[in-house]
């Protein structure tokens, strides 16, 4: 696909979107969806792209194609059939432009077997490892030997990066709307430690690593204690974890004189160090399990 086909196929979608809910959809409407997701699965387009100013913006025609696709879409019986269509051991009902995605070896990909799904129009690059079960949803980027471990989730247009270490249980949150909101962004080389939850468009920077149980929000304060600052989201910015911190689950006294009596506190995640050495040796097993 061309660059001149995919500014045809971005005005294709804006058509689409831009069309009122009592109109029918055109007949061409099913096409432009699949082109769309088939653009997302080889990487061609991207939900967000990184600008010049090496900040993360979202692609808002892209986002809007994707809600196009589930407006188009009918509800079907995707379910996957047994022996001789007898049994039905993955039961699903789902838009008919949404199906899983269609798989093959030549894809590189290293899905173990136990109950994992990579939806239509996410790009999965060749000696990503699929732990199971796990769920990549649509939109989604995961960049080459990524390993994306038992029960963790990658949301509607999140950006992972390559190398990656997405732990058991971890979520990494989607932002499919509004369209211009950036979706949540793992940079190469970062481990994303057990239970963590990274959401609302929050970036994570290369090399970053977040401890288990690390939960980090649009509305989360992260303290830097090597830097001595506060760490923010702000009405036009995301929240950006830096390069290389290493982020664990810590606490902060509450401000209210009944609060402190109480002895209450607040879950806040500290940057405790940057990484180093000692830190690569003990992340360093992720190469081994590829």
């Amino acid at each position: 696909m061309t660059t001149v086909d995919l500014l045809a196929l971005a005005q294709r979608v804006e058509a689409l979107h831009a069309l009122p809910n009592h109109l029918p959809a055109p007949v061409d409407a099913e096409e432009t969806i699949d082109l769309l997701l088939t653009a997302l699965e080889q990487g061609l387009v991207r939900a967000a792209i990184r600008d010049e100013r090496d900040e993360w913006a979202a692609v808002p025609w892209v986002k809007r194609g994707i809600l196009a696709g589930f407006r188009v879409g009918r509800l079907v019986d995707q379910s996957v059939l047994g022996d001789a269509g007898v049994s039905r051991p993955f039961t699903f009902f789902d838009k008919h432009t949404y199906p899983t995605r269609a798989l093959t070896l030549n894809d590189g990909i290293r899905v173990v077997p136990g109950g994992s799904s990579i939806r239509r129009g996410a790009f999965v690059a060749r000696g990503v490892v699929c732990m199971p079960p796990m769920f990549i949803n649509v939109g989604a980027y995961v960049g080459a030997g990524t390993m994306i471990d038992s029960h963790a989730l990658i949301g509607s247009c999140a950006q992972v990066g390559e190398r990656v270490h997405v732990s058991a249980a971890a979520q990494i949150g989607g932002v499919l709307e509004p369209v211009n909101a950036s979706p949540v962004v793992i940079e190469d080389d970062v481990v994303v430690g057990g239970n963590c939850g990274v959401y609302e468009g929050t970036v994570v920077r290369a090399r970053a690593v977040l401890a288990a149980g690390v939960v980090l929000t649009r509305g989360t304060p992260v303290y830097d204690l090597v830097n001595e600052r506060v760490i923010r989201a702000s009405a036009t910015e995301v929240l950006q974890i830096p390069a290389g911190a290493v982020v664990v689950p810590g606490a902060r006294q509450v401000s209210s004189a009944w609060g402190t009596a109480q002895g209450l506190s607040l879950q806040t995640p500290v940057i405790v160090k940057y990484r180093d050495e000692r830190t690569d040796v003990a992340t360093a097993l992720e190469g081994w399990l590829r």
